[in-house]
């Protein structure tokens, strides 16, 4: 029977599902391998980016059952989230019907590309259960000092009455509306992240190596961490009193205590409480005070992108060491969130100062030697800086720093561009935050008995504001300490959080998820994650987060990892004619129909064997239909095998040709661990593969084939796991499907070695000589096949490399 890829590949996802074959054991004694890609949002369908992923992580998951190992391969659904609020609007459908609906559908679209996935184990982070154990760790981490609520600025349209994520903002509009944002001050929840920035930050050690490099210095510059001095400027009596007495100083931290004596000026964030003090006051021209307020109104994004602006406001502050009158601008540069919104200037040796200082035609003073133009960024001997100068610029940091605090007037610090996670959306379609707002006792935590505290269904999406808030009755509610009446927190979790702490809810035993939510036994067995597959897009966030997640849960007891995925493997995007797939750009590729028209195996061969997975993938429809033809052929060469279990061959009476078909066969097998295990490198053990095929097809021996067919069908099976099985079933009764073979050395013993000789530069002839033969006897050999290239020419240089190739550069006579 030919090659009917629909039914073979229907036949044996049943047959998986009846015998729970991917089902990890409970067994928390064996060795084991945790295999986690990254969940998908269920927007509905699978794109070719998911089945790349997925494709990937399953060729792992199956290599290491094989191999004997205890193997967790789960996957979920990142269900939480705007898209599906958004789907509300457009169609009029409820989020969480519109969300189950898509799981259900994608679900399929999963099975039938034949994923190792545990069936027992997969969840939605919108389940109520998920919900319960979550909240459970919010106040956890809220008793414990992590999680707190203040107010701070967030980006608000007026029109849509409600807060927008920076990524949400464009070109200083609403993405929906396109009305104009503007920054609020609102109170909102924010998990203390910076407690743990110098751990994040020291872990990535441990993850050298293990996680591609660019990831790591992503994360590091991330989180930022710097070294200076922290001080105050004091402000001068005018400007106190032009303040009215509400403000004596401002504190500022430099990077570059070295450079103090350069100070020109002073600048602060338009959002500094000085800067909104005098705009508020009247105390600034008209037209400033507009500027001032136009540039606290933009995000950081907008600033970053910006040319310098900046406006004085009629204030100084006194220099802490040399007593001058320093002035003080608002800079858009300078933001409220990081260094107290102030900072020092010192325009010739910092490159953002300098441009901010000549633009104004500000001072600028140089107190560094060293470059023959400014601004002056590196070290060197202090100069123009009383008592420091002639001392080296890394000694003099430590020596002004040890001044400041010998004074009380300053102290070496440590410094995050790291913010603390901002956790609060008003959103509807997301976990709820566990408080409730009680008059008399403040803010209270729900009881633990009470969770979850679910969402409501009955309400109405429309963009506008947030429905928990709108709701006639939900937030109405008893104080969980003194029961009198209050109003629940309508505010709902950041959907990070969910995907911060998934990798140990599929590692505890579905048989506890409703006595726990993490189990510490299961999780410390399972974890770390051994691979975790994954866009780069996530290399930040994500990981960070989920980083954070693990080291706070670890403090809180729930288990004992300090960083959860050991192994990361970023995979490249799928492009088409150079461009990211896309559905607004017309250029995507439907897996369904791919799977309908060559099934699931070809669609998983082509993936894996296009590119290695770290690298973009280009579509190409000519390269599945080779896909395609390839399984056919191996499936077609079923009838060449004339035994059921791996033979043993005599080397010695075959013929030169099957001599060959074995060695491209145990190639491909010694390839193989190295592939599955360090370099990923699928495309290369397929193309091995594809070789000992063709090689095969050119002998005739019956023992050969069944080798052949025994072991290329066990490194088949992680990329095409339908038809391997199916024929491994039909051949050896998969037998062969158990760990990888132990390479016969005697295959690679040859009778003669093939040397290629080159004449000038060019390929001209090949020779076979004996295994043995000295150095002399190929040169001559060489010489004697290549005889008519030599005519009339002087042989200047022999080069032998062993085993491959002659090399005769020569002249004419």
């Amino acid at each position: 029977m030919s090659y009917n890829p629909s039914e073979i590949e229907a036949k044996w996802q049943k047959i998986w599902e009846e015998e729970q074959a991917f089902e990890p054991s409970d067994s928390l004694t064996q060795k084991k391998k945790y295999i986690l890609s990254m969940f998908p949002f269920p927007s509905g369908r699978l794109h070719m980016g998911h089945v790349r992923n997925y494709a990937i992580g399953d060729a792992f998951a199956r290599y290491y059952r094989k191999q004997g190992f205890n193997v967790l391969h789960p996957i979920g659904w990142d269900a939480f989230g705007m898209p599906a609020e958004n789907a509300a609007i457009k169609h009029g459908r409820h989020p969480k019907e519109w969300t189950y609906s898509n799981i259900d559908y994608m679900r399929k679209e999963l099975g039938t590309l034949g994923l190792s996935f545990s069936k027992t184990r997969e969840f939605a982070t919108c389940d109520e259960l998920y919900t319960k154990w979550e909240q459970e760790f919010i106040i956890r981490m809220f008793k414990e000092g992590l999680l707190y609520r203040e107010s701070t600025t967030v980006n608000w349209c007026e029109s849509c009455h409600t807060v927008l994520a920076n990524e949400q903002v464009e070109e200083g509009c609403c993405w929906r509306c396109d009305n104009e944002v503007q920054l609020k001050e609102m109170p909102g929840y924010y998990l203390d992240i910076i407690k743990y920035a110098d751990e994040l930050l020291e872990d990535l050690k441990l993850l050298e190596g293990k996680w591609p490099s660019q990831v790591i210095t992503m994360q590091s510059n991330w989180i930022g961490r710097s070294q200076g001095l922290e001080f105050e400027f004091e402000l001068s009596d005018e400007s106190k009193a032009k303040l009215g007495g509400k403000f004596e100083k401002y504190t500022v931290f430099t990077t570059r205590p070295d450079t103090i004596y350069g100070v020109t000026y002073s600048a602060l964030a338009a959002e500094h409480p000085i800067s909104k003090y005098l705009v508020e006051h009247g105390l600034l021209e008209d037209e400033v005070a507009q500027k001032v307020t136009h540039i606290a109104n933009m995000t950081e994004r907008e600033r970053a992108q910006a040319d310098k602006e900046g406006y004085p406001l009629g204030i100084s502050v006194i220099h802490p060491l040399t007593g001058e009158e320093i002035p003080v601008w608002t800079a858009n540069f300078v933001l409220g969130s990081y260094g107290g919104g102030a900072v020092m200037a010192v325009p010739a040796h910092d490159e953002r100062d300098f441009e901010f200082a000549s633009k104004y035609h500000l001072p600028i003073k140089r107190v560094i030697e060293g470059g023959d133009t400014l601004p002056y960024t590196g070290t060197g001997n202090l100069i123009d800086s009383s008592r420091f100068s002639c001392v080296d610029s890394s000694e003099a940091k430590i020596a002004i720093i040890n001044e400041f605090e010998e004074r009380g007037i300053g102290k070496g610090t440590t410094n995050y561009k790291l913010r603390n996670w901002g956790v609060s959306r008003q959103r509807y379609w997301g976990a709820p935050i566990p408080f409730v707002h009680c008059p008399s006792c403040g803010l209270v935590p729900e009881k633990i008995e009470n969770l979850p505290v679910a969402l409501p269904e009955d309400v109405e999406i429309t963009g506008e504001g947030n429905p928990l808030e709108n709701h006639p009755t939900w937030k109405y509610c008893a104080c969980p300490k003194c029961g009198a009446d209050a109003v629940r927190e309508t505010d709902t979790l950041d959907t990070f959080v969910q995907s911060s702490w998934y990798q140990f809810r599929y590692a505890t035993n579905p048989k506890k998820w409703n006595d726990v939510g993490i189990d510490k036994e299961d999780a410390n067995y399972w974890l770390g994650v051994d691979q975790y597959i994954g866009g780069i897009e996530h290399a930040i966030l994500h990981l960070l987060y989920a980083r954070f997640f693990t080291k706070a849960l670890r403090d809180l007891g729930y288990h004992d990892i300090d960083e959860p995925f050991t192994n990361l493997l970023t995979q490249g995007m799928v492009l088409m004619n150079g461009a990211k797939m896309s559905k607004s750009k017309g250029n995507t590729v439907d897996p369904d129909a791919l799977v309908e028209k060559y099934g699931a195996d070809t669609a998983r061969l082509f993936i894996l064997f296009a590119a290695p997975p770290q690298k973009e993938l280009e579509w190409n429809d000519s390269a599945v239909e080779g896909a395609f033809r390839f399984i056919k052929k191996l499936y077609d060469r079923k009838a060449k095998v004339a035994g059921d279990t791996l033979p043993g061959i005599d080397q010695s009476g075959l013929s030169k040709a099957s001599k060959l078909a074995r060695v491209k066969v145990y190639e491909a097998l010694q390839k193989s661990s190295d592939v599955y295990e360090k370099t990923f490198a699928f495309n290369t053990l397929i193309a091995a593969c594809m070789e000992a095929l063709n090689a095969l097809d050119k002998q005739e021996s019956a023992e050969v084939w069944t080798e052949g067919m025994y072991i290329m069908l066990n490194l088949l099976e992680p990329i095409i796991p339908h038809a391997a099985t199916e024929l491994s079933e039909a051949l050896f009764k998969r037998e062969n499907l158990g760990a990888i073979l132990e390479v016969k050395e005697e295959v690679f013993v040859q009778d003669t070695v093939l040397y290629v000789v080159m004449i000038g530069g060019k390929k001209r002839t090949e020779i076979e000589v004996d295994p043995g033969a000295s150095q002399d006897d190929i040169l001559s050999a060489a010489k004697e096949a290549g005889a008519k290239w030599l005519e009339g020419m002087t042989v200047v240089k022999e080069i032998v490399v062993p085993n491959k190739l002659v090399n005769l550069a020569v002249k004419p006579a």
